[in-house]
C-alpha cells in the first residue's frame, strides 16, 4: 500500500521538465524554418532597439504617439525574446527540454505581453481619435503624465489578467504527461497535458482572450468610427487624405497583430479540422510578424521618425 501511494504521489505531480516538439508533423522541415525565423528576429531586435534609442534620446519625439510607439517597441522585444531563442534551440540543436518553472515563466511573459501589446494598440487608437477629433486639446488631454499612467494601467492589466493562469496550472497534476505539441509554452497546449477537470483553466483562458481581444477591438472600432465621421466632414479631399494617412500605419499594425491572434484563439476551441502544423506555424508568426513589421511600418511611414533614423 505504501508503494502504491508513493507511485500515486509521483504520478500526480509536476514533471521536472516538459518536452517541446517544435512544429508537429514538420520535425524534419523545421530546421529550415528556423532560418527565416532567425532573420525576422534579427530585424525585430535591430528595429525595435533603434526605435527605443531614438525616441528616448530625442526630446522632440516625447509626444504621445512616439511614447506609445516606444512602449510598443519594448513590448515587441519582450515577446520575441521570450520565444525565439528557445525556439531556435529546438529547431537547430534539438534542445527540447524546458523546466516546469521556466515553462510557466515563458507562458506568463508571452500572454502578459500579448495582452500589453493589445492594450498599447488600443491606446494608440485613442491617441489618433484625440489628435483628429480634438486637435487643439490633444497635448492637454494626452500629456506625458497621462500617457505614462495609461501605459502603466495597460501593463498592470496584463499582469493581473495572466497571473491567475499560471497559478491555476501550478495547482494541477500532470500524470507524467510531459510532451507539449508546440514550439513554446502556450497556455492551452500546457492545459491539455493536465489531469482531471481543467474546465476552470479553459474557461478562464477563454474569458481573458475574449476580454482582451474582443474588448480592445470594440474600443479600436469605436475610435475609428468616430475618426471616420469627423474626417468625412472635412471640406477638401486633400484634408481627408492627410487625416487618413496618419492612421494607415496603425491600421496595418492592428491587422498584423489581431489576424493571427484571432486565428490562434479560435483554433484551440473550434478548429479541430486545422492541421497542427498550420496552427503552430501561425502561432509562431503571431509572436514574430508584429515585432518585425512594427518598426518598419512606423519608421518608413512617420516622416519625423524616419528623418531621425537617417540622421542616425
Amino acid at each position: 500500500q505504501e508503494e502504491f501511494m508513493s507511485l500515486n504521489s509521483t504520478a500526480f505531480s509536476h514533471p521536472p521538465y516538459f518536452l517541446l516538439t517544435g512544429i508537429p508533423g514538420l520535425e524534419e522541415e523545421q530546421f529550415w524554418f528556423a532560418f527565416p525565423f532567425c532573420i525576422m528576429y534579427g530585424i525585430a531586435l535591430l528595429g525595435n532597439l533603434t526605435l527605443l534609442l531614438i525616441i528616448t534620446a530625442e526630446p522632440s519625439l516625447h509626444e504621445p504617439m512616439f511614447l506609445f510607439l516606444a512602449s510598443l517597441a519594448f513590448t515587441d522585444l519582450v515577446l520575441s525574446t521570450s520565444t525565439l531563442p528557445k525556439m531556435l534551440g529546438i529547431f537547430w540543436l534539438g534542445f527540447r527540454e524546458i523546466g516546469f518553472p521556466s515553462c510557466l515563466t515563458q507562458m506568463f511573459f508571452i500572454h502578459a505581453f500579448s495582452t500589453v501589446e493589445s492594450g498599447v494598440l488600443t491606446a494608440m487608437a485613442l491617441d489618433r481619435f484625440v489628435a483628429i477629433c480634438f486637435p487643439l486639446r490633444h497635448s492637454s488631454i494626452l500629456s506625458v503624465p497621462a500617457v505614462a499612467a495609461l501605459v502603466s494601467l495597460v501593463l498592470l492589466r496584463g499582469v493581473l489578467l495572466v497571473s491567475p493562469t499560471c497559478f491555476l496550472l501550478q495547482q494541477r497534476h500532470f500524470c507524467q504527461h510531459h510532451v507539449i505539441a508546440h514550439s513554446y509554452c502556450e497556455h492551452m497546449a500546457v492545459v491539455k497535458l493536465a489531469c482531471g477537470d481543467t474546465r476552470a483553466n479553459v474557461a478562464y483562458g477563454l474569458f481573458v482572450a475574449l476580454l482582451v481581444v474582443g474588448g480592445d477591438l470594440v474600443l479600436i472600432s469605436v475610435s475609428y468610427a468616430m475618426i471616420l465621421r469627423v474626417v468625412m466632414r472635412l471640406p477638401s479631399r486633400e484634408a481627408r487624405l492627410k487625416a487618413f494617412s496618419t492612421c494607415t500605419s496603425h491600421l496595418c499594425v492592428i491587422l498584423a497583430f489581431y489576424t493571427p491572434a484571432l486565428f490562434t484563439v479560435l483554433a484551440h476551441r473550434i478548429g479541430q479540422g486545422i492541421p497542427p502544423s498550420v496552427h503552430i506555424l501561425v502561432a509562431n508568426l503571431y509572436l514574430l510578424v508584429p515585432p518585425t513589421l512594427n518598426p518598419i511600418v512606423y519608421g518608413v511611414r512617420t516622416k519625423k521618425l524616419w528623418d531621425r533614423v537617417l540622421i542616425l
